[in-house]
């Protein structure tokens, strides 16, 4: 998260669109302050599809506006992120020191069809050994939600059981 925000999907979002942003953010904060309340994002998953989203926006919606995954009191569901809460990750670069996790083990699940596959594959490639990757043939990111028969239950009972010692 503290990367997409930081730097769009795919690492798409240049210098001057991050100051821009981070900007406006500043700016909203004054008025939040001002008017004691906070401003959403107009934006957040549609109420409907058109079929021109995305496939990972079609997909969060297959989670968080259906049965599947719905909750009244998720913001992923119901409503959408403040406008300024970007802020609180787009500083925060938690991959920087993912190499001192070493030599506890690492484990890094992912989709094989994932949008967000290369954040996983990334933090694999920083980190320091003990570490593993598995990548889930076919599979999206929300799949690894709730989809029970998928979820790789072996490798993580494996790496539970042989990680957490004493």
């Amino acid at each position: 998260m503290s990367r997409v925000n930081a730097k769009g999907y795919n690492d798409s979002m240049t210098k001057e669109e991050r100051t821009q942003l981070l900007e406006q953010m500043s700016q909203q904060r004054w008025i939040d302050a001002a008017n004691e309340t906070l401003t959403f994002k107009a934006t957040g998953l549609p109420d409907s599809l058109t079929g021109n989203e995305p496939p990972f926006v079609k997909e969060y919606f297959d989670y968080y506006k259906t049965p599947r995954g719905y909750h009244p009191r998720s913001i992923n569901s119901t409503g959408s992120w403040s406008f300024t809460n970007p802020a609180t990750m787009m500083n925060m670069p938690i991959m920087t020191y993912i190499n001192e996790i070493s030599p506890r083990p690492i484990l890094l699940i992912a989709g094989e069809k994932a949008h967000s596959r290369y954040f996983s594959e990334d933090a694999y490639k920083a980190a320091a050994e003990p570490k593993e990757l598995v990548i889930i043939p076919n599979r999206v990111h929300v799949d690894l939600y709730d989809r029970v028969d998928i979820i790789p239950f072996d490798k993580l009972d494996a790496f539970f059981t042989n990680s957490l010692k004493k």
